[in-house]
């Protein structure tokens, strides 16, 4: 088991270099958690939240999964979201997409892919809502635009959840935001769709 050995090594590093960092630093985290943001984002292995924000742990709280989905059935992405907004009490939450992304390309294909076919089905969707503009794209400006427009839907999805009206309703300080973040250049794009509070 040569491979999980590494990982072993490589923790314990970095473990120590925070350590010699911050000498506390663990002592205090474990303590408790109280990150101010929730990140909605890709499973995709190239878009590390914490790395790519220039956060440290404690300071994020994270659900991630394929395309980056806010599907109001999906109940372990609602458990999570009500777990931040009610005990966490965090005051942003980000639903972050990225260029090149696997699976809103496999919703453009017409070949069958299993299971994941049921859940990419919801991208299908925000294509077909859109499918006018998107008509006159084709290549990487198609998927990119795609990308795009499925976070704008999930920002949406997150604003219409059962959680996030009734926190509005009490009064909760709470701003939900829609990125995209760039695989070639590791910048990230506001897509200026932020929503902090309910929608008429």
């Amino acid at each position: 088991m040569p491979v999980l050995s590494q990982l072993f090594e490589h923790n314990k590093a970095w473990a120590d270099k925070i350590t010699k960092e911050q000498p506390d630093f663990f002592d205090k985290l474990s303590q408790q958690q109280s990150p101010e943001y929730l990140w909605i984002g890709c499973s995709d292995s190239r878009v590390p939240a914490n790395e790519l924000l220039g956060m440290m742990p404690g300071e994020i709280f994270v659900h991630r999964n394929i395309a980056n989905q806010v599907i109001h059935t999906d109940l372990n992405c609602l458990s999570v979201i009500q777990y931040a907004v009610e005990m966490l009490k965090v005051k942003h939450i980000i639903v972050c997409g990225h260029y090149g992304c696997g699976g809103v390309a496999a919703s453009l294909d017409d070949n069958q892919h299993g299971l994941i076919d049921n859940w990419l089905r919801h991208i299908s969707d925000v294509h077909r809502f859109h499918k006018d503009e998107l008509a006159k794209l084709s290549g990487d400006e198609l998927t990119d635009r795609l990308c795009e427009l499925n976070v704008v839907e999930q920002v949406a999805n997150v604003a219409n959840t059962t959680t996030l009206i009734n926190a509005w309703q009490s009064g909760q300080e709470l701003s939900i935001h829609g990125f995209v973040y760039n695989l070639k250049d590791g910048i990230l794009k506001d897509l200026g769709v932020s929503i902090k509070g309910p929608q008429a």
